[in-house]
């Protein structure tokens, strides 16, 4: 796609500060020898060298933003010890190569290299690097159409966020719409997480995960689960790895979107949730007549994020069809049980007893995306609208909305109640049935996917300021899903690489 990427302008030596004249910044002999394109227009590796990198602590690289951007400057750090983990530091310490990612496409970027040492003093280095323009071969996130521009000045708790695709790797995005990376060798970014300074992405037809750096390397690795048989949706933060939801085989039978398992970078499965066995057994021990509701081999759960929380040791899952539900970390026993009571599910004794009841005047999930728990404690959800898909025949389905709102609930698990403390609804005009997203970036802002809106054939991304003002409102083409499954504000202001 893209071969070369100029260094146009050598490391000059920009200033130094800190120390006396023998400072190590004041004594510098670092200097480029070039530089070299990355995989995509949006990563370059510029190197150096000089006997004085051995005495680098560390070393932040900084984007001017174009003209006219609201979006505050890219600005990466890099330990010593990151960048020699890494393989980009010389055995003997006079040479190294920074990863620079972040880039604009098709523009002289004006990049400034703080280098801070030993003793205190620091160096600035500046590169102008050109960039090829980005062929997007999708053609669809080189050209947002905007409902509505940041302005300047305006506040926001985030500048970057990631976008998962279908089409192709994670894509991440400035708040004035530029794309500011993306990666090859990725086919789908769907299930997909933000794990460090990296994303793990999960196969959509194996148990195969890839590990994507910014630097645009990949590496590979596999649940060790053998039963396994592919990824679907989310891949979440969990208490001691991170959340999957696996499809597998059971006794010949497929299990349908119905686990959420913890696994560690090695693919290692850390623990298990399998809500047909959960479920099963909690109706079983009620009374109940488990196999009404249960119902392996069809899609009646459906899985499609899930939550560790920190408070209570539990997890809490969003099943797309029936409700979401909280369940003991260790044990797996129910907590409770909150969605729409008018549902198939509450028709059953054992789980109605285990229900949250909602107060006056809230919006019950309802086709429920994106659980997570918000900086103050509330539930938060994509309430999408859409009733239940696949309850047998004749079965209630619940309600469904013209609407779908950003919804957040505080619980009281004592009393079995929820309260809708806020929603955002966008004036009611926007309906995005599957798929999509909220999630919290600083300062309580929120970055939303209306992932298919209008009919499924647009993908709306909008962000919050903490007051849940528009700050920015634009827009892409999408097949159902395709474009933006969800998105997640990525910190590439301040990202540290220790």
């Amino acid at each position: 796609m893209l071969r070369y990427c100029l260094l146009v302008a050598t490391l000059l030596f920009f200033a130094s500060c800190g120390g006396g004249d023998e400072s190590q910044a004041r004594t510098s002999d670092i200097a480029s020898v070039g530089g070299r394109a990355g995989p995509t227009a949006f990563i370059h590796f510029v190197d150096l060298r000089g006997q004085s990198l051995r005495n680098v602590t560390a070393v932040r690289y900084s984007i001017e933003p174009k003209p006219g951007a609201v979006s505050r400057s890219v600005g990466i750090t890099y330990s010593k010890s990151a960048l020699s983990g890494r393989g980009y530091v010389a055995p003997d310490g006079d040479a190294a190569t920074i990863p620079v990612f972040g880039l604009y496409a098709g523009h002289l970027n004006r990049v400034s290299l703080n280098f801070a040492f030993e003793d205190g003093s620091s160096q600035t280095l500046i590169a102008d690097l050109v960039t090829p323009a980005y062929s997007d071969p999708s053609g669809v996130y080189g050209s947002p159409t905007f409902v509505k521009r940041r302005a300047a000045g305006s506040a926001l708790g985030f500048d970057y966020f990631a976008i998962k695709s279908g089409l192709g790797s994670p894509v991440v995005v400035d708040t004035d719409g530029e794309v500011r990376w993306i990666a090859q060798g990725i086919s789908s970014g769907v299930s997909a997480a933000l794990d460090g300074n990296a994303f793990v992405i999960g196969s959509q037809t194996s148990r195969n995960f890839q590990r994507l750096e910014f630097d645009g390397s990949i590496s590979q690795g596999t649940l060790a689960q053998t039963n396994y048989t592919n990824f679907h949706h989310n891949i979440d933060r969990g208490k001691r790895g991170l959340l999957a939801e696996p499809d597998a085989l059971s006794n010949g039978v497929r299990n349908i979107e119905a686990i959420v398992a913890e696994f560690d970078a090695a693919g290692n499965i850390l623990k298990e949730w399998d809500f047909s066995l959960l479920i099963e057994r909690h109706m079983r021990n009620q009374g109940d007549s488990p196999e009404l509701f249960v119902r392996p081999g069809i899609d009646w759960f459906h899985v499609n994020a899930s939550t560790y929380d920190p408070r209570d040791d539990t997890i809490i899952a969003s099943s797309r069809e029936n409700f979401v539900i909280k369940v003991d970390y260790e044990t797996g026993g129910i907590v409770w049980i909150f969605g729409d009571p008018s549902k198939y599910w509450y028709t059953f004794p054992s789980l109605r007893a285990k229900a949250l009841t909602l107060e006056p005047g809230g919006l019950y999930p309802i086709g429920q995306h994106a659980t997570s728990i918000t900086s103050d404690g509330l539930l938060m959800l994509f309430n999408n609208g859409l009733q239940s898909l696949n309850q047998p025949v004749g079965a209630p389905a619940g309600g469904s909305r013209t609407y779908s709102t950003a919804s957040a609930y505080a619980i009281d698990p004592t009393s079995r109640t929820a309260r809708e403390a806020w929603r955002f609804d966008y004036g009611a005009a926007i309906r995005s049935d599957i798929c999509s997203s909220v999630y919290e970036a600083g300062g309580q802002s929120l970055l939303i996917s209306f992932a298919t809106a209008n009919q499924r054939t647009r993908a709306r991304l909008v962000g919050l300021n903490a007051a849940r003002e528009v700050v920015f409102d634009f827009e892409y083409p999408t097949t159902v899903c395709g474009t933006s499954w969800n998105a997640l504000p990525v910190d590439f202001h301040d990202m540290q690489f220790r």
